[in-house]
């Protein structure tokens, strides 16, 4: 199985990238995140051999699941799902081929002390208890997307840089080290280019040409499903060209 993720920012805009990338890459499974669209282009997406549930209801978040191995006991949002101030679209599994996916968008928090700042780690927590119960029955599980934490300070071009900033607090980061805790693993993977397997560049300032990036789009995965990635890339290609997403699609080959 060839298992992706992707925060594709606003799938409407970059919906020929898309395309073109399906075409090139073939995943089996893609998980797509800030879709920001009620109205998913599942047609499209079918004429390339892809079953697709998605979960958005305008112009902001938003969360979708492409499969060619099946898409089955779809799950949109999760029970205790916190709301700013009602619950997002910010979640949804399935499962595609014997394995539990998950796609998710965390909430970005702003800044440290913004109310929408605990909204995340709130956010965080409630998925750390859905995943809790979802596990026990799901020994090959992945929860992929763009979590909006780097897990360390390598994870970022610069740590001073990000003093004082969301995304690298000591809270943010151990939400997510909770969810580790689970038993889940950490996939991290290999750049195209470079030491540093970021996945996200802010657009401005020509900070991807710098590599000036950050880890924060990840896979997390239960041992069962770890063991059996032989090859996981960041492609950074997918983040060049003309109106890219500002984020780069993970791709793992997991052995069969």
């Amino acid at each position: 199985m060839r298992l992706a993720t992707w925060n594709v920012n606003s799938v409407t805009a970059r919906l020929p990238r898309l395309l073109a990338w399906l075409e090139e890459t073939r995943p089996d499974v893609l998980c797509l995140q800030e879709t920001k669209t009620a109205q998913f282009p599942s047609a499209e997406v079918q004429a390339l051999g892809y079953e697709a549930a998605a979960y958005g209801l305008g112009r902001w978040n938003g969360v979708a699941l492409l499969s060619r191995v099946g898409l089955d006991d779809v799950q949109r949002g999760f029970a205790g799902e916190p709301g700013y101030p009602d619950p997002e679209e910010r979640a949804i599994a399935a499962t595609c081929g014997g394995v539990r996916v998950w796609s998710v968008y965390v909430p970005n928090g702003r800044t440290p002390g913004d109310p929408h700042y605990a909204y995340k780690l709130d956010w965080l927590a409630a998925l750390r208890s859905a995943l809790a119960t979802d596990l026990p029955g799901h020994p090959a599980l992945a929860v992929c997307g763009d979590f909006n934490v780097a897990p360390t300070d390598a994870d970022v071009f610069d740590p001073a840089f990000f003093e004082g900033s969301t995304h690298v607090t000591s809270a943010e980061r151990a939400a997510v080290a909770a969810l580790v805790d689970l038993g889940l693993r950490d996939i991290v993977p290999s750049p195209m280019k470079g030491p540093n397997p970021f996945t996200y560049w802010d657009y401005r300032a020509g900070m991807f040409h710098q590599d000036k990036g950050m880890r924060i789009d990840l896979v997390l995965a239960t041992p069962a499903l770890a063991d059996r990635v032989g090859h996981a890339v960041i492609d950074r290609e997918a983040r060049k060209g003309k109106a890219p997403s500002d984020h780069a699609p993970i791709v793992l080959d997991i052995d069969d």
